[in-house]
């Protein structure tokens, strides 16, 4: 940039001497602000035949002749202006005739625009226009030229509103760009044009955008207004529409507002391209131009992942919480760990001693192993000598009860047709005309009733209602499985505390509690997390019904389809032997048996049945007898005397869980797409900051872990 000698150089060569100091300063900054409408003038003037003055000359002659104007900038303090309008014509001209000169001299011939094509003082009008220069669909033609971009309608300037990196609202100026052989129309945020064969048009996103449009009615936000949006999001928990509402307390204009529609916009329009960047889909995503909120947020979905997703960055996350070099039973023993006889591991000539049924104080019998179980674990044999020892990744699961709501028929996992007082997907909405006890089938007795003229289903819904008039049906639900693991898995002074009891009038020989009826839609059972041992997350998924294992699998399935090479050496979850299990029965050469081991996480493994001898044998997280030398380290206190400590941390599902339960309540409330949408923003901001913290901490893979990963055993 220029210095402080050429600005003054600059202002006695091409400013007249009885201008105002205070408005030859904003004309400067005019002038500064339009160098990217003058780089695309300069680019089209190198096509043949081109004319001189270009549309993009003539926006820029436009917008400086009013930068002259003595009420620019609506600024007190011009004491003397040009006055006469052929005075502010002739030094208009003057000024674009030299602009090469002039911009040479500040320093910015040939200058990135896109870190000038919003540049913007605090009294001058930004100038907001694309960064590029030449069409990105059309080819070269015989000149061996890209055809150039041209202004579209030149002999109009487009005034819109500006929130700007100040949270100020500001007036500034449109220019649009348009191709003349295709027909593309290139905007600051986005390029629309038209598919061959299409009657509509379609875009594509601007990814390194500066300024986003957040309202067909010319209002624009700078971007670094959506990254405080979004650091307001992980550090507080903000909504859109809290964010809104802080941002019009802190502008204190009364003539401008950011609207809540306007605040999700600006959401969906940053995490848009943050999301396509993050998973490497950026150049295959486009949509209708000009999409409603709705649209965009359904499209970005459809590209990243329905129902559930991946982080494709994580197959390649490796640090020293979730990697470790992979270790044998000998390394323990070198290591002087001492080693012997499992005390919580069941014997497996125990499984052979059941019980006699009739003996009531005898103990409940062994549960043996699965009949197609591989008798030795794979991934934990020694590699032939010659071989490199290599590295062991565990990664960890665990399911979150955030719902959302789905259609009113159990087995059905549409999402609904109106989420505002709707109950069924648009397969089942002919039910809604139907009665809604199950198996009835009559139609209903009136419109907007929700059953038959029966009496006996007419009383029982009054009476459902007004059981459930204050409390959520899911949140009943939630309640009574939070009272039911409790009595369970908890102690008996948590068994002995308070519970609800839902008491519903039989219906017919139907118990109250048994009816199936459609009176409220259903929500899905929860979100099923996967994450390594760190605590990057590498995937998610949905379950509808329950934490099944087929679910389960299902989703393990579906996020590493693409990745099997990364598949982890552990994983840790509190099911994990009834998910081996299942494995193994359904098929027991399915690839999981050969690339992981399944234990069940140190919190959960307290709690399970000391006779499963699956659990106590293969789904132990820290085994005392060095049958899983991964999942042990040796330390030695000050003493001299050699203990074992856990290797990985498998509760870090456990903390993911809890720093999503800040945004429970919103999630409850969105559409199947905006939760979809949300969640997968909300799993790509855990897993940056978890990176920063790896980097700030040192944690990452140093050289000595590779060395050690590629020795060679002997």
């Amino acid at each position: 940039m220029a210095s402080v000698r050429d600005l003054i150089l600059i202002l006695q060569l091409f400013f007249p001497p009885d201008l105002a100091l205070e408005q030859g300063i904003y004309v400067l900054v005019t002038i500064i602000s339009l160098y990217p409408v003058f780089r695309l003038h300069v680019n089209q003037g190198r096509e043949p035949r081109q004319p001189g003055r270009t549309g993009w000359f003539k926006s820029l002659t436009a917008l400086l002749r009013l930068a002259f104007s003595e009420d620019a900038g609506d600024i007190e303090a011009w004491t003397t202006g040009l006055g006469d309008d052929d005075r502010v014509e002739a030094c208009t001209e003057d000024i674009c005739s030299g602009l090469d000169q002039l911009y040479m001299m500040l320093g910015l011939h040939g200058g990135p625009p896109s870190s000038l094509s919003t540049f913007q003082f605090r009294t001058s009008k930004p100038i907001l226009s694309t960064s590029r220069l030449n069409c990105m669909f059309c080819p070269a033609g015989d000149s061996n030229l890209i055809p150039t971009l041209r202004r579209r309608r030149a002999d109009k300037i487009q005034t819109i509103k500006l929130l700007d990196s100040s949270f100020h609202w500001v007036e500034g100026s449109l220019l649009v760009a348009h191709c003349a052989s295709c027909s593309a129309d290139y905007y600051p945020d986005r390029v629309t044009y038209k598919e061959p064969g299409s009657s509509g048009r379609s875009e594509r996103l601007e990814y390194d955008a500066q300024v986003l449009r957040v309202s067909k009615h010319g209002i624009w936000v700078d971007r670094r207004i959506a990254v405080a949006q979004e650091k307001a999001l992980s550090r507080f928990r903000s909504g859109w529409s809290n964010w809104a509402d802080w941002i019009n307390d802190y502008s204190e204009d009364s003539q401008n507002k950011l609207t809540h529609r306007q605040s999700q916009r600006l959401f969906l329009e940053h995490f848009s391209r943050r999301l396509l960047l993050a998973h490497r889909k950026e150049q295959q995503f486009h949509c209708e131009a000009h999409p409603s909120a709705s649209v965009l947020a359904e499209k970005v979905r459809n590209v990243i992942g329905v129902n559930g997703g991946v982080l494709p960055a994580s197959m390649s996350h490796g640090c020293q919480n979730c990697t470790h070099v992979k270790r044998f039973r000998s390394d323990l023993i070198d290591e002087g760990a001492v080693l012997g006889g499992n005390t919580e591991v069941a014997d497996s000539s125990e499984a052979e001693a059941i019980p006699n049924p009739t003996d009531t104080d005898a103990p409940p019998p062994i549960q043996g192993l699965p009949r197609d179980i591989p008798a030795a674990l794979p991934q934990l044999a020694a590699p032939p000598a010659g071989s490199p020892r290599g590295y062991i990744r565990m990664a960890v699961t665990d399911l979150k009860t955030i719902k959302h709501r789905k259609c009113a028929l159990d087995d059905c996992q549409g999402p609904l047709v109106n989420y505002k007082n709707g109950r069924f997907c648009d397969t089942h909405l002919d039910l809604r005309n139907s009665c809604g006890i199950i198996p009835c089938g009559l139609p209903i007795h009136q419109p907007g009733a929700l059953t038959c003229n029966t009496p006996s289903h007419i009383a029982w819904q009054k009476m459902y209602d007004n059981r459930f008039s204050r409390l959520s049906f899911p949140g009943v639900q939630r309640v009574i499985r939070r009272q039911q693991s409790a009595a369970e898995d908890g102690s008996a002074q948590q068994r002995q505390g308070p519970s609800l009891r839902v008491q519903l009038q039989a219906l017919g020989n139907v118990p109250g509690d048994q009816v199936v009826h459609t009176f409220k839609a259903k929500a899905i059972y929860g979100l099923q997390t996967f994450q390594w041992a760190c605590g990057t997350p590498i995937g998610w998924g949905k379950c509808y019904r329950s934490e099944s294992e087929p679910q389960v699998l299902a989703i393990m399935n579906r996020i590493w389809l693409d990745f099997p090479e990364s598949r982890p050496g552990f994983l840790a979850y509190d099911s994990a032997c009834d998910l081996l299990r299942h494995i193994v029965t359904q098929n027991p050469e399915d690839l999981w048996l050969k690339s992981t081991k399944f234990i069940v996480d140190a919190w959960h493994y307290i709690g399970h049945r000391a006779t499963d001898l699956l659990c106590r044998t293969r789904c132990n997280p820290a085994p005392l007898d060095g049958s899983q030398p991964d999942l042990i380290l040796t330390v030695q206190d000050d003493n001299g005397q050699v203990h074992q400590t856990r290797a990985f941390n498998t509760e870090t599902a456990e903390q993911l869980n809890s720093w999503l339960s800040g945004f429970e309540a919103a999630l409850q409330q969105m559409t199947d797409v905006n939760y979809d949408f949300y969640v997968h923003v909300l799993m790509m901001i855990y897993g940056e900051t978890l990176e920063r913290k790896i980097e700030e901490k040192g944690w990452d893979l140093s050289d000595e872990f590779w060395v050690a990963v590629n020795d060679v055993l002997r």
